[in-house]
């Protein structure tokens, strides 16, 4: 993935809006997906288009809408989420400006039941805290990528390891503690950080904390 490595960061403050334009930027692409970050200043869009595959869109900052060409229309604020339908036309567009995450997924993807098409929903939402316990749960579950989201009650974490891929955090709920090749990093909601393939990384919750990996492999 084309990110800063080992160190907190910010999608939105690292991709500002330019005015009256769109902007992309691709930081994966191989093996059939391909995630891009999209930073749309006020009163811009992206006019419809048609997919056959499913697209996660994830709103780091501001607002904007997901329409179609019958008039179908979802908003979304910050933190919030939505699986784009498939083969019809789908645009977005903003009024007070946006910055979001966007995963293109294979069709046949293996994808959780709570993403529904055309549902807007946060992250964090989707799993409960458990008193003493990490939980889990597969978003997408596939050979070459996994979405993963997980709730860490306070005095819990994952013990150092190391991964055989390339992986993304999205911190979506209170703070967290992340060990990686010997430094210990704080990282609270709206923050982002990347591992390298088999870096030497660890997690604990600071309080309780929630976050989401994406992980690609080779």
């Amino acid at each position: 993935m084309k990110e800063k490595t080992g160190q907190i960061f910010s999608i939105p403050h690292d991709n500002p809006t330019v005015a009256g334009c769109t902007v992309s930027k691709n930081i994966y692409c191989e093996n059939g997906y391909d995630i891009n970050y999209f930073s749309l200043a006020e009163d811009t869009d992206i006019s419809a288009e048609t997919y056959e595959y499913p697209k996660i869109c994830i709103v780091n900052s501001g607002k904007m809408e997901a329409y179609t060409s019958d008039n179908e229309i979802w908003e979304l604020s910050k933190d919030e989420s939505i699986v784009l339908p498939m083969g019809k036309p789908v645009g977005m567009k903003t009024k007070t400006g946006c910055i979001y995450t966007e995963m293109a997924i294979k069709k046949e993807s293996k994808m959780n039941k709570v993403l529904e098409s055309g549902k807007v929903l946060k992250l964090a939402d989707l799993l409960p805290y458990q008193e003493g316990r990490i939980v889990n749960m597969d978003l997408i579950n596939d050979e070459k990528l996994k979405f993963v989201i997980m709730s860490f009650d306070e005095g819990t974490g994952l013990s150092e390891h190391s991964a055989p891929g390339e992986a993304l955090i999205f911190a979506l709920d209170g703070n967290g503690i992340i060990g990686y090749e010997g430094k210990e990093h704080q990282i609270k909601a709206g923050e982002n950080f990347k591992f390298a393939k088999n870096g030497k990384h660890y997690v604990k919750a600071d309080g309780k904390f929630k976050m989401a990996l994406l992980l690609v492999l080779e």
